[in-house]
């Protein structure tokens, strides 16, 4: 006999889908926890059964919204191939995830906002970042190790690769016209490691 399905958490998934929609279009400030009831068609009470608060519907969502990735950055170190492909695979990975999921990217880059007034919030992007970080700290560190890459602070490497990354994506919204998000990830992340091989 087959496990009966947690209504709690499909529950839970229908608020954050609706959430998401009005995110979206209405912005973190100005969505009132009114608007999310009209949106997913559910009672107030229920609503505050699940999510006692905006603010904890807001930390659910990034956490819903990044755990993909974070999922991706545990795996990072222990997939095969060298360093460099493994890299050059953040860099193209990164831009599939982000045009796959352009509807979200206004909540995405409003949580980077909203990070600087919520310590919640602030959290949980940080747990993020430290853990991106060290996943690319790490293959670099098999690289050297490998006598692939030269020997390098491999932090300062992690911080270099995740802030191109992260601005090209961010020059992205404002410039569409002139960065190809995808080739200028990949350009960015191969001029990086090109930089750090051990010469043969």
């Amino acid at each position: 006999m087959s496990p009966r399905p947690d209504v709690g958490d499909k529950r839970r998934e229908e608020i954050l889908d609706a959430a998401t929609k009005v995110f979206a279009t209405r912005g973190f400030v100005g969505t009132r926890m009114d608007d999310i009831v009209a949106e997913s068609g559910l009672s107030k009470g229920l609503l505050y059964w699940y999510f006692k608060s905006k603010d904890a519907l807001i930390v659910a969502l990034v956490k819903r919204l990044f755990a993909p990735e974070m999922r991706y950055f545990r795996e990072l170190p222990a997939k095969a191939g060298t360093a460099r492909a493994r890299l050059l695979a953040v860099a193209d990975d990164m831009a599939r995830e982000v045009l796959a999921f352009m509807r979200v990217l206004p909540i995405t880059f409003e949580l980077y906002s909203l990070a600087f007034r919520n310590k919640n919030v602030n959290k949980v992007m940080k747990e993020y970042f430290v853990l991106y970080r060290d996943s690319v700290r790490r293959v670099v560190e098999q690289g050297i190790e490998r006598g692939e890459l030269r020997k390098v602070e491999p932090g300062e490497v992690a911080m270099a690769i995740a802030s191109l990354l992260e601005g090209t994506l961010l020059l992205s919204i404002f410039d569409p016209q002139e960065v190809d998000l995808a080739a200028h990830l990949r350009s960015g992340v191969e001029l990086i490691v090109r930089g750090l091989e051990a010469k043969r």
